[in-house]
């Protein structure tokens, strides 16, 4: 797995936000093929068809964010996989006599705050309050109309954004997310089977849960990887493992979380629907996403429900385009790597 350099940037929220990102190029290499000169109908012509080609070569940017326990780290490989296709499509777009300028797609993933390299200076309580430090991000790199991918939780940060900053985002892209309308985190017995009529709403509770909270706040403390590795090769690596080398990369990396109860709160809360979650009462923010959306999910996703994708699909309408990955998890970015880098192109 190819590494990416770790940047930085102050944000006015009061956070520094880290982030990767792919090696930015320009490429102005016009034909080396010899022309006679051209008449003036010919010189129209050509100058036409070098507007539209011009126009053609326009990349995308886009902009990833994580998901819990995670960070810009795990994006690389996708990032990689990217980079290696757009070297392909400029190889051929210089070849072509036309092919003036063309402007290479970029690719940056956030560290969101409490993860990774990114500061944790304030507590949060909601989803929404991660959108807003992104939008100061994207205002301070000068972004806009920008593809944003969420994977998992950071579908529901991803949601955000579009809602209360459209301006933003010209494409969203679900991967994996987090339904609608949150992530229940329910009481257990003694057995430490979920009691479904009893879904916990306060951020005492859920510190203390047994399941969610305790284990992986005692595996941070103690610097126990293993436990954290297990749990990752049951729940989201279970279809296609890793290579050792590149796990010891992600644990590295999710050992810097900090934030782990406020993201469960804030999971706990997230509402974009018109009904109550059994915690909060429906945002209705749901209407306000105007942009395409994509999304895109594993049938065999353990950690989120098929049926939320679905489920998504049917609220969003028209707005969306569902890929369900029959033979994948909750990893589509290891589970079909290439199948997730195709759909992604197809937005662009």
């Amino acid at each position: 797995m190819k590494q990416y350099d770790v940047h930085f940037q102050e944000l006015v929220t009061g956070e520094t936000l880290a982030y990767r990102q792919t090696a930015p190029s320009q490429q102005t290499q016009p034909s080396q093929q010899t022309q006679q000169p051209a008449t003036s109908d010919q010189t129209q012509t050509q100058t036409q068809q070098t507007q539209t080609q011009q126009t053609q070569t326009q990349k995308p940017t886009y902009v990833l964010l994580h998901g819990n326990q995670s960070g810009s780290f795990h994006w690389q490989p996708l990032m990689e996989k990217l980079e290696e296709e757009e070297e392909k499509e400029e190889e051929e777009e210089t070849a072509s006599v036309y092919a003036s300028s063309v402007y290479a797609s970029s690719v940056y993933a956030i560290d969101l705050p409490g993860f990774g390299d990114s500061t944790y200076n304030q507590r949060f309580d909601s989803l929404y309050e991660l959108a807003v430090h992104v939008d100061a991000w994207m205002e301070a790199m000068g972004l806009s109309q920008v593809i944003v991918v969420g994977w998992s939780t950071g579908g529901g940060v991803a949601l955000e954004l579009a809602a209360s900053f459209p301006e933003r985002v010209s494409h969203l892209v679900l991967l994996s997310s987090v339904g609608l309308g949150g992530y229940p985190i329910y009481a257990v017995d003694e057995q430490y089977q979920p009691d479904l009529t009893k879904r916990l709403c306060k951020k005492e509770e859920i510190a203390e849960h047994p399941l969610s909270a305790k284990p992986v706040l005692n595996a941070y403390a103690t610097g126990n990887k293993d436990f954290m590795k297990s749990v990752w090769n049951q729940a989201i690596y279970n279809l296609n493992p890793i290579s050792d080398e590149d796990f010891d990369i992600y644990l590295d990396g999710m050992f810097k979380q900090r934030n782990l109860v406020d993201i469960l709160y804030a999971l706990s809360q997230f509402n974009f629907t018109d009904e109550s979650n059994g915690c909060t009462l429906g945002s209705g923010k749901i209407h306000k996403i105007t942009c395409p959306v994509t999304i895109i999910q594993g049938r065999k996703d353990l950690v989120v429900p098929a049926v939320w994708a679905e489920e998504a699909k049917a609220a969003l309408g028209n707005l969306a385009t569902l890929h369900m990955f029959e033979e994948c998890g909750h990893s589509i970015i290891t589970d079909d790597l290439p199948g997730l880098v195709k759909v992604l192109k197809e937005v662009s």
